[in-house]
């Protein structure tokens, strides 16, 4: 009998709660979840929830995994390393291509909104995997998750301690649709099982656009803090951030992130849908206000982001 959805990512930030939405919506007969790891099986099924084994750097589960299955959702890989998310996409899709899967929702990013014209690293490997899709012939739909207003402290670089926070000088205007996490798990779920987009790109932003600048207001209003925000030429900021960052991350992940600002201050963060309100049936919470909760939520403002820190 055909599987209506799998779920990859299972026991991710993103997966495990479009999961969630997936258990209020339809009868747990219709879909699986799933992981890498064959001893998370427990934990779903004594919920009575189908389990199938997922590892993007094993074809052989992917094959077992994919059959019969209608809709995957593809949630993309948080490597770095971009050649080993390149092979790990590549068999996903391949897989996906052999064994019949007839529709294939893959969770990319939205630097540069609706274009595919992002030099920014971190999109790089989304429009590597989008052309993948393109040219496997099975239909898909490329859902352009807006980034986490959640993940703002590893924006910025911010921890509870932070005096002075330092960002390069090309991202000063630059304006960001965050978006909470919770909502785009809601909406991609939504959006699924609403159905339809075939071979389209579409864009789960909140309405409202905010800057770097504005974030810091808001944390120095919500928490009392005194925060200074100081723009810096990307090598000062490299070299600051490296030698400083309690996290622990090291220069590599800063230079990165140098792209990732110059394309913020491009705007390719800046593009709004209204998508992602019709399919909840509500505005999404906008950044102002979800910075404010997300401060308020925890004691003394000091809440965190485990991005921020080094594994």
């Amino acid at each position: 009998m055909p599987l209506q959805y799998l779920l990859t990512g299972s026991t991710g930030g993103l997966g495990s709660q479009i999961l969630s939405h997936f258990l209020t919506l339809l009868p747990k007969n219709n879909f699986a979840a799933s992981s890498s790891n064959p001893s998370n099986s427990e934990r779903f099924t004594s919920q009575g929830i189908q389990f199938r084994t997922v590892n993007y750097d094993d074809p052989a589960t992917l094959e077992t995994a994919f059959a019969d299955v209608e809709n995957l959702l593809f949630v993309s890989t948080n490597t770095f390393d971009v050649e080993r998310r390149r092979r790990q996409h590549w068999n996903v899709v391949d897989v996906a291509r052999r064994v019949g899967v007839k529709h294939i929702w893959y969770t990319s990013l939205a630097f540069g909104g609706f274009d595919s014209h992002s030099k920014a690293s971190v999109q790089q490997a989304h429009l590597m995997t989008e052309e993948m899709l393109r040219g496997s012939g099975v239909t898909y739909t490329s859902i352009r998750e807006g980034v986490y207003t959640d993940a703002f402290p590893v924006f910025m670089n911010w921890y509870p301690s932070t005096t002075t926070l330092y960002l390069p000088s090309s991202t000063r205007d630059g304006k960001i649709a965050f978006t909470l996490r919770s909502e785009l798990a809601e909406a991609t779920a939504k959006l699924m099982i609403q159905g339809g987009h075939e071979d389209q790109i579409v864009l789960l932003t909140a309405k409202e656009t905010i800057t770097f600048g504005e974030i810091v207001g808001i944390i120095n209003e919500t928490t009392g803090r005194e925060v200074v925000l100081e723009f810096v030429d990307p090598e000062t900021y490299v070299r600051v951030c490296a030698e400083t960052d309690e996290g622990g991350k090291k220069e590599g992940f800063f230079r990165q992130l140098v792209g990732w600002y110059e394309g913020i201050g491009k705007g390719e963060l800046e593009t709004t849908d209204g998508l992602m309100g019709r399919v909840l049936g509500r505005e999404p919470v906008g950044a102002r206000r979800a910075v404010r909760e997300l401060l308020e939520g925890v004691k003394g403002g000091e809440y965190v982001w485990h991005q921020n820190y080094a594994k």
